[in-house]
């Protein structure tokens, strides 16, 4: 780029006085003549850029969790209630492994685990995918970090470490794809001002996608074939739903083929791969059947098939130009119909309140289920709000986006029509030409993009997976003078040499975002680094101490399941629900909710007792909730579904023979205190025995 803005200046520069041009000239000769030292500078300061933009992160992550929760000063149980949810019950199990006599004993004792949820011996490692787990206890112990650092921060330091992987291969793919570091750079930097749309690494150190998206980053980096092959597994072994993000991407590679705008050979290293990964997942993952009935590996053996079909075919015939013709109708019939027999022969467990969500989330059906209702009203699980793309607008992150998308996705349909039309793709592209659509990875990322665009659009989940991916693109689009190349072609600009424009451009504009970025936001991350946070949660540890003092060691407790995730984790207990989305569990997370509905003492003794709990704990933040959305509190989500509430004329009519059971026990009167003796509270919890032997006594 450096060059080429070089001879531009010789070019268009007339000569200054006698001499000083032909000195020109020797100095590019000159600089001409060592190619391969430019080459090796620009690549050690890239790579240097690139990691120590990964180290930073990395360290800045550790500074704000230190100075958000005061690590360092808590005790033991302070530290773990700051694990919440999910995130509690995959650290417990990192803790069993530890605690194990030996390691082989820790995962037989995982694969057979009858000591977490009542009633119930699980597979925890294949049903929670718990490998991040094993993999960090093997390494906190074959390294010999017992004396050297507690496993709270072994732990977190490689989930911060994976983090700073991950901005590390998005400052690459950027810097790629541009020619220059400058993108990598303002990738990093858009990446962490918008910290809270990129990652949830604030809230949810655990999380299994925090474990799984620094591989799928180096998966897309594409530096070389084993790094592909070997991050595509790992990606699929860390997290549950991998399988579905690459078949989003095997979809955009299927695209990108079947207009002929990459290599087919290279296309189809990738599909083999898909395979290998599958199929040794399978092994690995204990004969995993959801791979087995997974949508990508129905498309990649569609794919794998009509190949073999064209290459069998002999070119020029009937047969050989209706494949052509009908490739895409061809390879999704196979795909749709292979899939169909996989789930009609394999036996599997299939996702039934995924394909119930959906098809309410679609609109194709209404429901009064709890458990259906109360997804549709998770956060996550709804449309982004408008301050998400408020956010994004005011670091100029969303308006960059739209332009370097539509300029790609213009460049990409003209291409496209080109090669409809007969005309063939140029073997290499130069800058003058203007069409940034012909690079294939181009076309690729664009297809990508907006793949997961559209799910970002559905559901804000999504946006932990479609932000970095903006940050990327944008970065490379101002600074690849291809891209203002393009554009200036479209404009048909005469006034100024494009050609000097846009190389102008592509460093201009950047520096400028950067350093208006840098103005407004660096201030803002030195006080986030500054401020000492306060998180204390007195009641919580308060009823762990408690448990663990006096609760009998066989003793089973039953609440909301986030509570429970925590109780696990913090006293080791056994409960009976988790705040996971399986199917069983779900169901039983909606029986046990019901000690916050309008039913009988008798009705809630019998439910608990069924699942062999010995504890209630009623708590009083959910008892009595004040939410934002009426319709999706907790108690409001229960009386529609137990039909307490009556609609007319668009308004709701409350009708129980009971009262509400969280309220009723409080009074200590008949028929509660038969059923149920209150043993502990303080001013968020209620904890109460439920009686194995029922009296009457008034």
């Amino acid at each position: 780029k450096d060059d080429k803005f070089a001879m531009q200046c010789v070019v268009l520069y007339p000569k200054g006085p006698r001499g000083s041009g032909s000195n020109q000239e020797r100095k590019l000769r000159r600089r001409n003549n060592n190619p391969v030292l430019n080459r090796f500078a620009k690549l050690f300061f890239g790579c240097l850029a690139a990691v120590t933009s990964g180290m930073m992160y990395a360290v800045y992550l550790s500074t704000y969790h230190e100075r958000k929760f005061w690590f360092s000063s808590r005790q033991e149980l302070e530290r773990e209630i700051t694990f919440q949810g999910d995130s509690a019950i995959y650290y417990s199990f990192y803790k069993e492994l530890l605690k194990a006599p030996s390691f082989e004993r820790g995962v037989y004792e995982l694969t057979h685990n009858n000591k977490t949820v009542s009633l119930k011996t699980i597979n925890a490692v294949q049903q929670m995918t718990l490998y991040p787990e094993l993999i960090a206890s093997v390494l906190y112990q074959a390294s010999g970090s017992e004396e050297v650092i507690e496993p709270v921060y072994f732990y977190i330091g490689i989930v911060f470490g994976l983090q700073g992987i991950y901005v590390t291969a998005l400052f690459v793919t950027s810097w790629v794809m541009s020619g220059t570091w400058l993108a990598g750079m303002l990738t990093v930097a858009w990446f962490i001002i918008n910290r809270t749309d990129t990652t949830r690494i604030d809230y949810s150190i655990p999380s299994r996608e925090n474990w799984a998206l620094p591989y799928f980053a180096c998966q897309v980096a594409k530096f070389c074939y084993l790094l592909v092959s070997a991050s595509t597994y790992t990606f699929m072994m860390m997290w549950e739903y991998s399988h579905y993000l690459l078949f989003l991407q095997a979809v955009s590679l299927f695209l990108l083929d079947s207009f002929a705008l990459a290599q087919s050979e290279k296309v189809y290293e990738v599909y083999k791969i898909y395979m290998f990964s599958l199929f040794l997942g399978y092994l690995l993952q204990f004969e995993n059947s959801a791979l087995l009935v997974s949508p990508l590996l129905s498309l990649v053996t569609a794919l794998m098939l009509s190949k073999y079909l064209q290459m069998n075919v002999k070119k020029g015939t009937f047969v050989s130009r209706m494949l052509k013709i009908m490739y895409i109708y061809l390879v999704l019939t196979v795909t749709l119909t292979l899939n169909l027999l996989l789930k009609m022969f394999v036996p599997h467990k299939e996702n039934e309140h995924l394909l119930k969500f959906l098809e309410i989330k679609l609109g194709l059906n209404t429901t009064k289920n709890f458990t259906m209702n109360w997804l549709l009203c998770q956060e996550s699980l709804q449309a982004p709000s408008q301050d998400f793309f408020l956010r994004l607008t005011q670091s100029s992150l969303l308006p960059f986006y739209i332009l370097v998308l539509i300029i790609c996705l213009f460049s990409v349909t003209q291409v496209i029509f080109r090669r409809i039309c007969g005309e063939p793709l140029k073997e290499t592209v130069k800058l003058e030409d203007g069409r940034i659509g012909e690079r294939p990875e181009i076309v690729y990322h664009v297809i990508h993009t907006i793949l997961l665009g559209s799910l970002a659009m559905c559901l804000e989940g999504m946006k932990y997976l479609w932000t970095p991916y903006v940050c990327m693109l944008a970065a490379f689009g101002v600074c690849s003078p291809e891209l203002w190349m393009t554009l200036f072609k479209w404009l048909r600009l005469k006034a100024v040499h494009p050609i000097l424009l846009a190389l102008i451009l592509s460093m201009a504009v950047p520096t400028i975002i950067g350093f208006s970025l840098w103005k407004e936001f660096f201030p803002r991350i030195m006080t986030e680094l500054s401020e000492l946070q306060e998180f204390y949660d007195p009641d919580t540890v308060e009823l762990m101490t408690w448990i663990k003092r006096q609760a009998p060691v066989a003793a089973v407790f039953a609440g909301s399941p986030q509570l429970m995730g925590v109780i696990k984790l913090c006293t080791g207990w056994m409960v009976s629900s988790l705040p996971l989305y399986d199917d069983d569990l779900l169901k039983r997370n909606e029986n046990i909710y019901q000690i916050y509905s309008k039913r009988s003492a008798e009705d809630i003794y019998k439910i608990l007792t069924s699942y062999k709990a010995n504890f209630l704990i009623i708590e009083d933040s959910i008892c009595n909730e004040v939410g934002p959305v009426r319709g999706c509190r907790v108690k409001d989500l229960l009386d529609i579904a137990n039909g307490h509430v009556v609609c007319e004329e668009g308004d709701s009519y409350a009708y129980s023979k009971y009262g509400r059971f969280c309220h009723e026990i409080k009074m200590n009167y008949s028929p509660y205190v038969n059923y149920f003796t209150r043993v502990y509270w303080n001013r968020s919890y209620f904890v109460y025995r439920i009686n194995t032997v029922i009296s009457f006594q008034s």
